[in-house]
């Protein structure tokens, strides 16, 4: 948003550096400078009412929401969170919640001291599941670039001291692993199956996608193919739902701020993979397992069954 700002202040002060600078002179009272642009640009404060009308706009606009239920071992799951959501996180965060569930379609039961897990792939999915659940609860703001850094690398529990002491320096490893060992760790694991079994519609396969609480096939396909755009339109849609009080806020407009960032907007051509819990039997995880070893991963919407994922039709 910054870099909009900066944008739409040089198109401003471009413009106006061809006038007279014996015309700029302010003759409003400081209540009434950012009443208009004209106003604005004549006082000397454009980029003060920018930033002022846009902080004061986004308190009445909710971000779009988006709730993401997957295995740290699903390669499916990985190509979506590395590959589409993350971007599109980055440069839209702004206006775009996420928030990440990994429990997907393992089994939980109690055994009259704490919860025991059955993951999908294996032990080594219940580990990397406990560690990005703690990495969460534990490092705040960054808990995202953590996992993201986890789940892009080739073996994703191996990474993740790596991962966390490079985004979360301040936050030991051994903190995070007395977290995946302990009481903690258990009960924000059972927080997670129950956040899982609770969905409405049940999940059918991971990654399972909310939007805005909304789970529908359309909302899920368009999410895996163009979640980007999907966002810009949705949040547009919800501030144009909402009150605006001056003449300045229509510059800050989101389809405006999405064309700014455009950059990212080439084509993501990602497998339609999911996971689901009828092949279990194939979820033995393996040593270095990787989003990218199976062949095509990255453009083929047609691809082998390989650990217990498989394309979906389009």
């Amino acid at each position: 948003m910054k870099a909009l700002l900066l944008l739409v202040l040089t198109v401003w002060s471009a413009s106006s550096s061809s006038s007279s600078s014996s015309s700029s002179s302010c003759s409003s009272s400081p209540s009434q400078w950012c009443s208009s642009l004209e106003s604005a640009i004549q006082c000397g404060v454009l980029k003060q009412c920018l930033e002022a009308n846009f902080t004061r706009s986004r308190q009445n606009v909710e971000p779009v929401e988006l709730e993401l239920y997957y295995e740290s071992l699903c390669p499916g799951c990985r190509g979506f969170l590395t590959q589409m959501l993350f971007p599109t996180w980055i440069m839209l965060n702004d206006i775009f919640k996420v928030t990440l569930v990994p429990f997907g379609n393992a089994d939980e039961k109690f055994d009259g001291k704490k919860y025991v897990f059955k993951c999908q792939h294996g032990e080594q999915e219940c580990l990397g599941n406990m560690i990005e659940t703690c990495v969460m609860n534990m490092t705040g703001e960054v808990a995202f670039q953590i996992i993201y850094c986890m789940e892009a690398s080739t073996n994703v529990v191996k990474a993740a001291k790596s991962c966390v002491d490079l985004f979360a320096p301040s936050v030991s490893w051994d903190s995070i692993m007395t977290c995946v060992k302990g009481d903690l760790g258990n009960q924000l694991m059972h927080q997670n199956a129950l956040k899982t079994t609770a969905l409405n519609p049940p999940h059918e396969y991971v990654p399972w996608i909310i939007v805005n609480g909304q789970h529908t096939d359309a909302l899920q396909d368009e999410a895996m193919s163009a979640l980007y755009p999907m966002v810009c339109k949705m949040f547009k849609r919800q501030w144009d739902s909402s009150e605006q009080t001056t003449s300045i806020e229509p510059l800050l407009k989101p389809d405006l701020s999405c064309a700014v960032k455009r950059l990212f907007s080439g084509p993501l051509q990602l497998p339609r993979l999911s996971c689901r819990p009828s092949m279990q039997e194939e979820a033995e995880e393996e040593e270095g397992l990787s989003i990218n070893s199976a062949p095509g991963i990255k453009t083929s919407r047609s691809l082998e069954i390989f650990t217990s994922c498989f394309s979906r039709a389009l």
